[in-house]
């Protein structure tokens, strides 16, 4: 999938997060958009990805050379954010059934397999309020890694993860971005270190 920015611009109130936004992201690349906190980084992936409206300006979405309407192209993305919260009631075998439901699992990928690669078969039948905010941390990043998407958006991924699990991230992700254009949100260079484009979101103030 390719998304092209034209003129996009995001304001809170009266105060603009950025405006003047002209940008293409391109498929089985990786992008970085950085800048310091409270720059606008989760926002224009918000943006972005459809969840949170521009004030002003276009985003298009074009998928093998057919344009995708702005309100079915969610269908092709995956988002992981701490901030995104999980069904706390649920088992983890509970919540992959209820997640499979709107987007199965990348070819070749089982259940049981799923729970190897987050390093989770041991948590399968317990509930996801009894998890640590990292092994929460990285069921969230498994959903968007292991199920089918062409779009890959990841706010703060290592974001309450150990040393283990960063480096699991980076393994991960690394693989993840030769098939998928992957978007991510950060100001930690370990997190997009194999990222081959910079946007830092401050010069669109």
């Amino acid at each position: 999938m390719t998304i092209e920015l034209q003129n996009i611009g995001k304001k809170f109130r009266n105060e603009w997060i950025f405006i003047g936004l002209n940008y293409t992201f391109k498929k089985e690349h990786a992008y970085a958009i950085t800048g310091h906190n409270g720059s606008g980084k989760s926002t224009i992936l918000r943006v972005l990805s459809g969840m949170m409206p521009a004030n002003e300006g276009k985003i298009s979405y074009d998928l093998n050379g057919s344009e995708i309407r702005a309100d079915e192209a969610y269908k092709q993305m995956a988002y992981a954010a701490p901030y995104l919260e999980l069904i706390e009631e649920y088992t983890l075998e509970e919540i992959l059934d209820f997640h499979i439901n709107f987007k199965p699992l990348l070819s070749g990928i089982s259940k049981s397999s799923f729970f190897e690669l987050v390093y989770l078969t041991q948590e399968k039948t317990k509930r996801l309020k009894e998890f640590s905010s990292g092994m929460k941390q990285r069921l969230k990043l498994g959903l968007s890694f292991f199920t089918e998407s062409e779009v890959l958006f990841l706010d703060e991924p290592t974001t309450n993860l150990d040393e283990k699990g960063i480096q699991w991230y980076i393994d991960q992700v690394s693989k993840v971005k030769k098939s998928k254009l992957v978007i991510i949100s950060s100001n930690d260079k370990r997190e997009y270190q194999f990222c081959d484009q910079i946007l830092d979101i401050t010069h669109y103030k």
